[in-house]
This record gives structure tokens, C-alpha cells and sequence, in this order.
């Protein structure tokens, strides 16, 4: 895992050639701070540590066709604000006291989303592959566009 240090500069991670399918990360000034090559099949994760307990969650998308799709997310426990919705996916357990979320199938509309990363240990963080981009070191508690393009 390779993290990027903040330290209050600006700083672009570029993860390879545009492909069909490039994850992007842009503030709202629409400076970018990440891409990350996502082709059609391929996924990521955005992680982040829980506020109160402290453990990682996680919530995984696919590039299918194009469209940006939540597949599946990680709760290592049913703290404060974390919870399986019935009706939405399906719960298993992780095998270490948490769950795993599956078959969500939910395509993000308009192929994006608003995060604003959480400040210090929270570390809001998307990773594609072995790349790993720590949002809340390059803008913390900034409004952040999560987006999946596609080649223009």
C-alpha cells in the first residue's frame, strides 16, 4: 500500500495512462488530487477509519461499462451510524465479528459523489488496485467530486 502524505501542499497522483474508465478526485475549486486508472471490470474501495471505534470501513465499487457501481462494503462491527438496511445487498459475516455487505449493485447516479474526507486518523483513502490516495492528507474536510470518467 502506498499512502500520499499531505503536509498542506498540493499534490496530483497520477496512476498511469487515461483509460476507459479513470477514477478522478476534484476539489471544489477543481484542482484534481487523484486519478486512478479503473477500466470497464476493474474496482476500488474508499476506506476510512470510524469516528468513534476507530476501525477500517470500507465501500467498493466496479466500473461496469462505464457506470460507477457500489458492489460491496465492510463493517467490522455495528457501531454508531453502521448498519446492514435488509432489502439492501445481502449480509454475511466476515469470519472476525464484523460483515461483509454484497450484491449491492447500486449505480451512483450521474457516475459521482460528494465526499467531504474526515480529518487526522479518519483518513478517508481510495485505493484501486496496489495505489492507495489518502483524500483527507491533500483536503481535508474539503468538498471532494468522486467521479468515474470515461476516454474523451
Amino acid at each position: 500500500m502506498r499512502a500520499l502524505a499531505g503536509g498542506g501542499c498540493l499534490a496530483l497522483l497520477l496512476l498511469g495512462a487515461a483509460e476507459a474508465g479513470t477514477l478522478t478526485a476534484t476539489r471544489e475549486d477543481g484542482t484534481e488530487i487523484a486519478r486512478l486508472p479503473v477500466p470497464d471490470g476493474a474496482g476500488w474501495c474508499v476506506l476510512w477509519r470510524h469516528s468513534v471505534e476507530g476501525f477500517e470501513v470500507s465501500d467498493c465499487y466496479e466500473n461496469r461499462g462505464g457506470a460507477m457501481v457500489l458492489v460491496r462494503a465492510h463493517l467490522p462491527d455495528f457501531a454508531a451510524g453502521l448498519d446492514h438496511v435488509p432489502g439492501r445487498g445481502r449480509q454475511v459475516s466476515d469470519g472476525q465479528g464484523g460483515y461483509w455487505i454484497l450484491d449491492l449493485d447500486e449505480p451512483v447516479p450521474g457516475n459521482a459523489y460528494i465526499l467531504r474526507p474526515g480529518a487526522g486518523w479518519v483518513n478517508h483513502r481510495l485505493r484501486a488496485g496496489d495505489r492507495t490516495v489518502s483524500l483527507s492528507a491533500l483536503a481535508e474536510r474539503e468538498r471532494v467530486t468522486i467521479a468515474l470518467e470515461g476516454d474523451d
